[in-house]
């Protein structure tokens, strides 16, 4: 008898909750950039504010950087735990239909994702600022609440890249260390080459949404959606190997 999709949400939920590093890098998002929130404000943040010409709101989400690779790996250890020791078979013996447990499982990656990121993201603001004084940004601001809310989308979507990827290669350790380097290097290597080019890589054009004015390429909703499109074109790639491939 196949299962009801609010049965694989449940058991889903499950899976996620009960192995440790998965439940772990998804507490790590959120403790993470918490910490170095506390460390970095505490102790340079104001000096930091004070360069000329500095974005303080984008200021404000230094430690997303932090949180993003913890999401990353949230999304990557989520699904290289069914390709450990038979465990999509198991999976699809209770779920047959691939589709159905391919969508429900990114539902719940996602979900949790959004949850935690969204959590995340005002956190790291709201504490962050209690330690800036007079370069403090109010969350009344303009383009605050734009970029809190667009902070946690941002971290539930390189969740999704990471989980699609993962699908496809079968390896957390081979998106991680794929996606990782990518991130802290080569985007800004590459990017300082590339000019206007680097606005479109995932992790660039997602975050133009945190700035308090981004100036060229695209603007931050619009950088926030090639962010969505890298993660739907790797989630659907993920549909199509986990149909296509023998568990």
């Amino acid at each position: 008898m196949t299962m009801s999709t609010t049965a694989v949400l449940n058991s889903e939920w499950i899976k996620i909750k009960s192995v440790r590093s998965v439940a772990g890098s998804l507490i790590a998002v959120f403790a993470v950039t918490l910490s170095v929130t506390v460390l970095a404000f505490s102790t340079v943040g104001q000096a930091e504010a004070d360069n000329p010409g500095n974005d303080l709101l984008f200021h404000a989400f230094y430690a997303l950087n932090f949180g993003q690779i913890a999401a990353i790996s949230f999304g990557a250890t989520a699904l290289s735990s069914e390709f450990l020791n038979g465990g999509l078979r198991i999976s699809l013996t209770a779920v047959p239909s691939r589709s159905l447990f391919y969508v429900v499982k990114m539902a719940v990656v996602g979900g949790l994702a959004l949850m935690v990121g969204l959590i995340t993201s005002f956190a790291t603001f709201l504490v962050g600022q209690l330690f800036m004084g007079e370069y403090a940004v109010r969350l009344g601001e303009p383009g605050t609440l734009r970029a809190a809310f667009g902070g946690g989308v941002y971290l539930a979507l390189m969740a999704l890249f990471a989980a699609g990827l993962t699908a496809v290669l079968r390896s957390a350790v081979a998106v991680l260390s794929l996606l990782i380097p990518f991130i802290l290097i080569v985007s800004f290597v590459v990017g300082d080459m590339a000019g206007g080019v680097a606005q479109y890589f995932p992790d660039r054009a997602g975050q133009l949404v945190l700035h308090q004015n981004p100036e060229g390429g695209p603007g931050p909703w619009t950088g926030l959606a090639v962010t969505a499109g890298w993660a739907a074109v790797a989630l659907l790639a993920g549909w199509w190997t986990v149909r296509r491939r023998d568990a």
